[in-house]
């Protein structure tokens, strides 16, 4: 009987690379930790500072909580938090409703006519913030004959309702493809008129949608500082503007440090309390 010689696997040009995925598991997890590592670094570092004893960044003095306390004390940026929560609360408010009646208006549109819509809808979003706080500024200079005193508080909240409320109407829109068509024709069965069957049936079929818009746009408005520094005037600083401000004075207080953790720690806090209500839902059903 006759043996034959068995071939290797490597005469059939095959070539072991376990190591090489190995290295590229191991790299791919090392890459993504140190772009998470950049990512919140800056976060990290504005939490150390706040409990820093001393008011310069090159060196760590003590830990100590007196920024914390002295947040509401300092006039200035007391004034600035103030005038940041007026802003964005009532932009928030007011994108959140008119954008999800708007997005109700929308969704029943015919195909071509919603198309156009979600592309002029889409152009605040698109568009730079440069650009649009010019654009802004000269559309409210046009108006300074009739409303000198427009440039402030009316301009910023008119600033930000512009940019935040189509995020609320491309959040809402979603929820509204998975609700039952036949809703409002059954609400109208029963008697209900169209407002109120818009009220008590759509809305709490699409608040999801409605909760996580307005978290966007209160979060987009907090945020902003391009679009507020070119429509804002008359002394009327939000934080973002005041903090651009403080550091070219050079008279910044590490007191914003402080108010920065906190906003970051209440905004990790309330995303971890909606995840977790989502989820208990889930399980419910």
């Amino acid at each position: 009987m006759i043996e034959y010689s068995k071939a290797t696997l490597e005469e059939y040009g095959y070539k072991d690379r376990r190591f090489l995925k190995k290295v590229y598991r191991i790299s791919t997890k090392v890459l993504v930790v140190a772009v998470i590592f950049l990512m919140y670094l800056p976060v990290l570092t504005i939490a150390l500072q706040s409990f820093n004893s001393s008011s310069e960044l090159s060196s760590f003095g003590s830990f100590t909580f007196k920024w914390y306390g002295q947040i509401f004390r300092h006039p200035m940026l007391a004034s600035a938090i103030q005038n940041t929560a007026i802003v964005s609360l009532t932009s928030t408010i007011l994108a959140t409703v008119l954008g999800t009646f708007i997005a109700m208006g929308i969704y029943y549109l015919f195909p071509k006519a919603k198309q156009q819509i979600l592309l002029l809808n889409n152009i605040p979003i698109l568009n730079a913030d440069i650009v649009t706080g010019i654009s802004l500024m000269l559309v409210f200079s046009l108006l300074l004959p009739v409303f000198p005193y427009i440039f402030g508080l009316p301009t910023l909240i008119l600033a930000h309702l512009f940019f935040t409320l189509p995020y609320v109407i491309l959040s809402v829109l979603p929820k509204l493809g998975e609700v039952d068509p036949n809703l409002m024709d059954a609400a109208a069965d029963l008697g209900l008129k169209p407002i109120k069957s818009l009220v008590k049936v759509m809305v709490p079929a699409v608040k999801a949608g409605i909760f996580s818009g307005m978290l966007l746009a209160f979060t987009m408005s907090v945020d902003d500082f391009v679009v507020s520094y070119y429509t804002t005037g008359n002394g009327y600083d939000n934080l973002s503007i005041w903090i651009y401000g403080s550091i070219g004075r050079k008279s910044l207080t590490p007191s914003v440090y402080a108010f920065s953790t906190l906003l970051t720690l209440g905004t990790a806090l309330v995303l971890l309390a909606v995840n977790l209500l989502s989820k208990r839902k889930v399980r419910n059903k």
